[in-house]
């Protein structure tokens, strides 16, 4: 294909990855949706922290200091205060831990097909009653009596942007709550976690950390949930803080921390530094210009996704029968609920794009 795809308008976007050296992948890989690439840098402190475990214990030389630079990171880029921000291990447990804090009876609205570790902790806690409704109609969906709103800042099947204002000032009016998960959207779509009550992040996937890497970010205005898993990390003095009771939590959020994985903190510093560095705003112009190339090409073939106006996710109906024929040429990306998903990030370029059309336009799957 020409430098430019029919119907581009990147400006003639330079087929460069982002993230430079950092990146080299054997694949085309472009199911960040899925989890993300690590960083030749992490990957490095990934394999010398391996090696030094075999010495110095699981835990390392320092176990919190890698923890607390991924949590101060993580915090800058999604725009809050590090005080604000637990690490974990799982959205789940996170959402879990919301949910246990509501009373009996209350309203959780939440879109209807989100993704389910934000969704199923609320489902499974007996008591709370959950309504759904679309997303585009999330906001006027708010009623009084909804206890909280618990929604993702981008929809992980298909790639949709939710109204985060629309849906705040909605909860605001009628007094409800909001969790927001950033899952989807943190490392590549610009964010002010502080706007939010509660906001949950699985870190491996746009944030380019190791599987296992969290956040919790609990707003210092909102309701204080009761820290259920709150274990020896979680006390004021966590190396006084090991046996019996903890007679004193930590006063910031800290208080939820779960005790966490070394090995995945200290990747995960290493690939959130590098997000800094680059910046969201430029992950941002970077991937949504890679997108509307796809969207573009995907027209002039016949080809029609679904409607995700800005995001860097674009998923195709009509065309999950080529998941196998892309894999088998090195093409990753993913089915999702019998629709063909791909997500662009800095390590994509237009090159990948173009490869990308070129095998499907070879295919010549039906459009329909």
């Amino acid at each position: 294909m020409d430098a430019r795809a029919p119907g581009d308008h990147s400006g003639g976007m330079e087929r460069q990855r982002l993230g430079g050296p950092e990146f080299a992948p054997e694949t085309t890989y472009l199911n960040t949706p899925g989890s993300g690439l690590l960083p030749a840098r992490a990957a490095a402190a990934l394999r010398e922290e391996a090696v030094a475990s075999a010495s110095y214990g699981t835990m390392g030389v320092d176990y919190f200091g890698p923890a607390a630079a991924a949590r101060a990171s993580f915090a800058r880029l999604v725009g809050t205060a590090p005080d604000r921000v637990a690490v974990g291990s799982s959205v789940a447990v996170s959402s879990a831990l919301i949910a246990a804090s509501l009373p009996e009876g209350a309203e959780v609205l939440v879109p209807e097909g989100d993704f389910s570790s934000l969704v199923n902790p609320f489902a499974a806690r007996p008591g709370l009653r959950v309504r759904t409704a679309p997303l585009e109609g999330l906001a006027d969906a708010v009623r009084p009596g909804t206890a909280l709103v618990a929604f993702s800042a981008v929809q992980a099947l298909d790639g949709r942007i939710a109204d985060l204002a629309a849906v705040r000032a909605a909860a605001r009016a009628h007094g409800a709550r909001t969790l927001l998960d950033v899952t989807q959207g943190a490392g590549w779509l610009p964010l002010e976690a502080r706007r939010f009550d509660y906001v949950v992040c699985g870190a491996y996937k746009w944030l380019l950390c190791p599987r296992g890497t969290s956040f919790l970010v609990v707003a210092e205005d909102a309701p204080q949930p009761p820290a259920l898993h709150a274990g020896w990390v979680a006390g004021a003095d966590p190396g006084e803080s090991n046996y019996g009771p903890v007679e004193r939590l930590a006063e910031d959020a800290r208080r939820y921390d779960e005790p966490h994985g070394h090995l995945a903190h200290v990747g995960a510093r290493h690939s959130l530094a590098l997000l800094e560095e680059i910046g969201v705003a430029a992950v941002h112009a970077h991937n949504t210009a890679l997108a509307a190339r796809y969207r573009a090409g995907l027209a002039e073939l016949g080809y029609e996704a679904l409607p995700a106006p800005g995001s860097a996710i674009v998923t195709v109906p009509a065309l999950a029968a080529a998941h196998g024929p892309l894999a088998r040429e090195g093409v990753l990306v993913a089915v999702r609920a019998g629709k063909l998903r791909a997500g662009f990030h800095l390590y994509n370029t237009a090159d990948d794009v173009d490869r990308l059309l070129a095998l499907l336009k070879r295919l010549d799957l039906p459009r329909s």
